[in-house]
């Protein structure tokens, strides 16, 4: 499994996640900053990337298109300071890995993540 951070997260969270034994790419790296939500996850379900994002776009257009790829990891209320961002999403995303290989979204905050397969049921 592979991150793909948003361009909402800083770059040099992608190398602290690495470090942290998954291997993280930021978006700034594949394609143009200005690039629309939709590109970034044609791109993400092409290449088998999971999206980390502190936008809540992703997850209402996984839900308006029932989609089954690509993951998404939608942030919420955490620090945008890479000590304490880092090991808070890596931990919460190896405990997730199964679901978000098979395709889904989950939520992280400070103290609980939720997963919901995809494709959402609204």
């Amino acid at each position: 499994m592979k991150l793909l951070l948003d361009m909402n997260l800083p770059p040099a969270l992608a190398d602290r996640i690495t470090e942290l034994g998954i291997e993280t790419v930021h978006w700034s790296g594949l394609g143009p900053p200005s690039a629309p939500d939709e590109d970034i996850m044609a791109v993400a379900a092409e290449r088998g990337l999971v999206i980390v994002t502190y936008d809540m776009d992703f997850s209402a257009i996984l839900a308006a298109t029932r989609s089954g790829k690509p993951s998404v990891v939608q942030l919420r209320a955490i620090s945008l300071e890479i000590d304490v961002l880092a090991p808070r999403l890596a931990a919460a995303v190896s405990q997730a890995a199964p679901a978000l290989e098979a395709g889904a979204l989950l939520t992280v905050d400070l103290v609980r993540s939720r997963v919901r397969l995809l494709p959402l049921k609204t």
